[in-house]
């Protein structure tokens, strides 16, 4: 993939994949198992019935998640390798302390996205405000979730091509 490509298609991903509904809903059943066929509401009660919908639609149609009959909504292999990323993300920005030196997981998942993105959206020698933001270290340390995103994208190009959550 050329840069601008992948600039682009990460781009559009990361637009999916930073959904705090779908990081929720992909890292609970990475932690638990699945989720029971009717127990989404019960299993994350803070999100609105809509958004939780919205958002399984939309791990459905990025084949992140499947129904399994007798054992309910569960990660495919590209689910299981998502969740992988996410923990590696959020592992990057708890060490780096960043966006802050305290915030959530979903958070840390977004804030280290969104910075990726930069990254490979920036000119060569253009990464001005990482280059103020991020220590030289916390800077040679993306390398390793910016290739990882990278290789999670080449594997699963459909998360590319289907409409973002809300």
């Amino acid at each position: 993939m050329t840069p601008t490509f992948l600039a682009d298609v990460q781009q559009r991903a990361c637009e999916a994949l930073s959904s705090p509904g779908l990081i929720r809903l992909i890292t609970e059943i990475d932690d638990n198992g699945p989720i029971p066929k009717r127990a989404l509401a019960r299993t994350l009660p803070d999100l609105a019935t809509p958004h939780l919908r919205q958002n399984a639609d939309l791990a459905r149609a990025l084949d992140l998640v499947r129904h399994r009959p007798g054992s309910g909504l569960g990660l495919t292999t590209s689910g299981v390798e998502l969740a992988d990323l996410y923990d590696a993300l959020a592992r990057w920005a708890r060490r780096h302390s960043y966006p802050t030196p305290v915030c959530d997981f979903t958070r840390r998942i977004q804030g280290t996205l969104a910075l990726l993105n930069e990254t490979l959206a920036a000119p060569a020698g253009r990464d001005l405000r990482i280059a103020t933001v991020l220590s030289a270290q916390a800077r040679d340390d993306l390398a390793g979730p910016r290739d990882l995103l990278e290789q999670w994208l080449r594997a699963h190009p459909q998360a590319a091509q289907r409409p973002t959550a809300a």
